[in-house]
């Protein structure tokens, strides 16, 4: 039986979608087979920004249970004194009964176990080609818990369960990753095959331009974290919005951010125009309420210039042959960086142009034709009320 299951984690298991897919066939074929089993844990270590760790959780009459962890809780007190960070830092074996004369609850989270029934609770480690240190964790709420032929089966299928997950894992990990520094549909074509350089299709979109005011004086006077913090708090009341209306950040450079709102076709173009300005109203917002919290912090206020228009850009690979940028280039992405340069000189915090405008009626007015550098004709230029 357990060559059957081990059969079909390495040949149908390795397709699933996820691994909350994978564990729910692996775990309902280990109770079919009589494994006395009634939770199931598949705890990852993860690599991005936010989230430190990954546990997918199993049980008979429940569906599958996914939990993120933050950095904080994998530093802190309460995961060193579990039996899985011993489990990590080790890569042993650890099995705890929770009845009879052999019980022991020399960790904590034991004594919650034995609180929902369980009766033997087991920690097996999933070890990765690169040496990394994932677990497993298995429970019983069967008298007398885990048989030993319960524990040979569930030992023998840990390599073939380890060897899919690491699959499964690793699949996630790219995409994330991709997601986190490319952009969402960036990092979708990427993994689908546009890696080639050169390689470019035209879209049209709505174009978000912004950068800081005065970075450059901030720079230095501030320390090293400070300015880090300052980016961070201003990426992100700029980033939030941007994604909640549809919107795809490309690019940092600097104290400066772009994003795109891709249109579907022509008919998209109000729409697409629309939702970025609400972004933008929404990001101008919360600039407003964390100057707030700066103030009350004795921090310097922070005041930026945003740029919006629309147009076709090219989209795709750009750069060296070793190092490439999928990114956007054209006239319409050097216009809206031009309407933005002008903030300061009109005294606005945002400005658009003329197409850009169009669709969003009386949310923008008109602040009359000015030059930009190295556009040819004068723009109107439109604002908020």
């Amino acid at each position: 039986m357990t060559a059957a299951i081990e059969r079909w984690l390495l040949e149908e298991g390795r397709h699933s979608a996820d691994p909350g897919e994978l564990l729910d066939g692996m775990a309902r074929r280990l109770v079919a087979a009589g494994v006395h089993l009634a939770r199931v844990g598949i705890h990852l270590r993860a690599l991005h920004p936010q989230v430190a760790g990954l546990r997918v959780l199993w049980t008979p009459d429940h569906p599958i249970e996914e939990t993120l962890y933050g950095h904080e809780t994998a530093i802190s007190d309460a995961f060193a004194r579990s039996p899985l960070a011993a489990c990590y830092n080790t890569a042993l074996t650890i099995r705890r009964r929770l009845e009879g004369p052999e019980s022991a609850f020399d960790y904590p989270i034991l004594h919650d176990l034995k609180r929902e029934g369980f009766t033997d609770y087991l920690v097996t480690p999933m070890k990765f080609s690169q040496g990394e240190v994932h677990g497993i964790s298995w429970a019983s709420r069967t008298p007398g818990g885990f048989t030993d032929q319960d524990l040979t089966m569930i030992q023998d299928l840990v390599p073939a369960l380890s060897v899919t997950i690491e699959v499964l894992h690793q699949r996630r990990t790219t995409a994330t990753l991709l997601d986190t520094y490319l952009g969402r549909e960036a990092g979708r074509r990427v993994l689908t095959g546009s890696i080639r350089r050169g390689e470019a299709t035209t879209l049209a979109a709505a174009l978000w331009y912004c950068d800081l005011r005065g970075f450059t004086q901030l720079s230095d006077r501030l320390e090293r974290d400070q300015i880090v913090e300052l980016l961070d708090d201003y990426f992100g009341c700029m980033a939030q919005p941007v994604e909640a209306m549809g919107g795809e950040i490309l690019k940092f450079v600097g104290d400066a951010m772009l994003a795109i709102f891709p249109m579907r076709d022509d008919l998209d173009r109000d729409r697409a125009c629309r939702d970025a300005l609400t972004a933008a109203e929404r990001a101008l917002l919360d600039l407003e309420e964390l100057n707030k919290v700066r103030e009350r912090a004795s921090k310097p206020e922070l005041k930026i210039g945003l740029g919006l228009h629309h147009g076709p850009v090219m989209y795709g690979n750009i750069g060296a042959a070793t190092r490439l940028d999928f990114t956007v280039i054209g006239p319409a992405v050097n216009l809206v960086t031009r309407i933005e340069s002008l903030c300061p000189e009109l005294d606005r915090t945002l400005l658009t142009s003329r197409p850009f405008a169009s669709p969003c009626g009386s949310r923008l007015k008109t602040l009359g034709l000015h030059p930009l550098k190295g556009i040819e004709v004068p723009q109107e230029i439109f604002g908020l009320p």
